[in-house]
């Protein structure tokens, strides 16, 4: 699909510049060859596992904070699927009450617990609107286990944020589809998005030779989003 450079057709967002910038220099934004889960060879690699120590999730928390209130998006409680989601929903939950919003936190494990308190769920109980926090998208498979325990618990799964955006097509049964998983979640699951950066983001920075970048950096992406990108009408 012909997908236009996004860098050439829009203003630019002042805290998505600012937060594509910081993942680069922490290194948790990379470019180079990186095979992703869908088996595609993508010219970059988002790892927010290495938003890994104070100063980071301190900052990065702020990040989370200011897209989400600045969306206008309505919720309860945070809720951080296991286990990237966690660290970030309370690191998140944390700036918010720094900033005057206490909300409740919750979060799921993995293995059910069989002693002390029990079950998978830890935390606050999950009820009212929940917002989920998570770190990317791939398939919308991570949302649709979230909406299930929020379900079961008798909340309402309301809305998400991520903090990068691909915009490309997801896959299903290994096949590609003309949708993101954002897209995915927004349209098919009616649950809100909001992203902290885009894939139009981070191509922006490429275009205007952010640093740690260059030229061959920006082609790639270029070239990758003309190969996978999804056509934002749709969104």
């Amino acid at each position: 699909m012909s997908i236009q450079d996004p860098a050439q057709s829009a203003v630019a967002d002042p805290l998505a510049q600012a937060f594509v910038a910081f993942a680069v220099e922490c290194g948790v934004l990379r470019f180079g060859e990186f095979k992703t889960k869908a088996g595609r060879m993508s010219p970059y690699f988002f790892n927010a596992g290495l938003f890994d120590d104070g100063a980071k999730l301190l900052r990065l928390a702020g990040f989370y904070a200011e897209r989400i209130l600045a969306s206008g998006i309505e919720f309860d409680m945070v809720f951080g699927p296991a286990y990237k989601g966690i660290p970030l929903g309370a690191a998140l939950v944390v700036e918010l009450a720094r900033r005057g919003r206490n909300v409740p936190f919750a979060y799921n494990r993995k293995e059910a617990k069989d002693h002390g308190e029990g079950g998978t769920l830890v935390g606050a109980p999950l009820q009212g609107r929940v917002l989920v926090v998570d770190d990317v998208m791939s398939a919308g498979t991570a949302a649709r286990e979230s909406i299930a325990i929020i379900e079961a618990a008798g909340a309402v799964p309301y809305a998400v944020c991520i903090a990068l955006d691909r915009q490309e097509m997801a896959t299903e049964n290994g096949q590609d589809v003309p949708y993101s998983a954002v897209q995915y979640v927004r349209n098919k699951l009616g649950l809100q998005v909001c992203a902290i950066a885009k894939l139009a983001d981070l191509m922006q920075y490429l275009e205007t030779g952010g640093k740690a970048t260059s030229p061959q950096d920006h082609q790639r992406v270029l070239a990758y989003r003309q190969r996978y990108g999804v056509d934002e009408g749709n969104v």
